[in-house]
């Protein structure tokens, strides 16, 4: 008699880009794993620890164009985890920070799936942090916020006018599309000499980056042809940027002559 699997749902964060930051918990999961549902931005390298025996599915969404929609691949999911048992499904940063990770859960849930959560590093976090923004430092920024550029109804989130009055770093995601009026917004605030960083695809060898500030910072996205997917960050704590020291430098360090 054929065994049959136990039909189960593992959500898991596949990082910001870099394949280095996904977690050892998250391996194990894509190790295990029978069928592999992944999205637009997870390094497809992450897809080498899936078995040979794995079927690995695209489900990605990009602004105009989805390979299925939303109600696509919860049905999906579950027909997978009760024909082929553990499903995987491999969200870009942290699932539960604008990944839909929890609405998938709760459909999954119905059907008496086992349903589990491994946490990713979400690009709001390690995305400034390689290009050496704090997003907190003492004595510039006590806190942040991290929204999301664009709502459910394709408008620009009431959320940012409020950390407009605050003193706060601001992480934007899914915002270029609404650069405009996220400009806009903190005018009306007197805050056009605020900083501003622009980061593209980051974490990956094609990342690119701007930065000048609320007044200047639609010249620059023009200037550096930076597009999405990317993120903003609004506040002083720009002006803090460290110095990383590059892989190169590092390789010219060990090479050094003594």
């Amino acid at each position: 008699m054929k065994y049959r699997r136990t039909p189960k749902l593992t959500i898991v964060g596949a990082g910001p880009g870099d394949p280095d930051l996904i977690t050892l918990k998250a391996i194990k999961a894509l190790e295990s794993a029978d069928v592999i549902l992944y999205d637009a931005l997870i390094n497809k390298d992450l897809l080498n620890y899936a078995s040979q025996e794995a079927e690995t599915i695209f489900v990605g969404k990009r602004k105009g164009c989805s390979a299925f929609q939303q109600d696509q691949i919860n049905e999906l999911i579950v027909s997978r985890a009760k024909s082929h048992g553990h499903v995987v499904r491999l969200k870009g940063g942290d699932p539960f920070v604008f990944g839909r990770g929890a609405e998938e859960i709760d459909y999954v849930r119905q059907f008496g799936i086992e349903t589990f959560m491994i946490p990713g590093i979400s690009s709001a976090l390690a995305v400034p942090a390689y290009q050496g923004i704090p997003l907190t430092k003492r004595g510039t920024s006590e806190s942040f916020w991290v929204i999301t550029g664009t709502t459910k109804s394709h408008k620009l989130s009431n959320d940012i006018a409020l950390a407009t009055k605050s003193s706060a770093t601001v992480v934007i995601l899914m915002g270029m599309g609404k650069l405009n009026e996220i400009v806009e917004v903190f005018s009306k605030e007197n805050k056009q000499n605020t900083p501003v960083a622009i980061i593209q695809n980051g974490t990956t060898e094609n990342e690119k980056f701007g930065v000048g500030t609320i007044e200047t910072i639609t010249r620059v996205i023009a200037e550096k042809k930076l597009s999405s997917p990317a993120i903003i960050v609004i506040g002083e704590v720009v002006n803090d940027r460290v110095r990383l020291t590059t892989i190169c430098e590092s390789l010219n360090e060990e090479i050094a002559p003594i």
